[in-house]
């Protein structure tokens, strides 16, 4: 009896870090996703309208992944 409990635990600890590994490839990519996203947005924009806003084009990757972060940790 104890071993059938033992093996039981362990499938379903299996069964858990599977899903759990699923459930975070799938947030890693939706991240990469709105990442890619944002960067082509700001990529979009005309020196003029970036100089507007006080950008740089060296700066757009960093701020395309730290939007994205905040919006994935925010559930957006």
């Amino acid at each position: 009896m104890t071993q059938m409990t033992h093996t039981a635990n362990a499938l379903h600890g299996l069964t858990g870090q599977f899903a759990a590994l699923r459930a975070a490839a799938g947030q890693r990519v939706s991240l990469l996703r709105r990442y890619r996203t944002t960067l082509t947005e700001l990529n979009s924009l005309s020196d003029r309208e970036l100089v507007d806003l006080g950008l740089s084009r060296s700066e757009l990757r960093g701020i395309a992944w730290t939007a994205s972060v905040k919006e994935t940790a925010l559930g957006h």
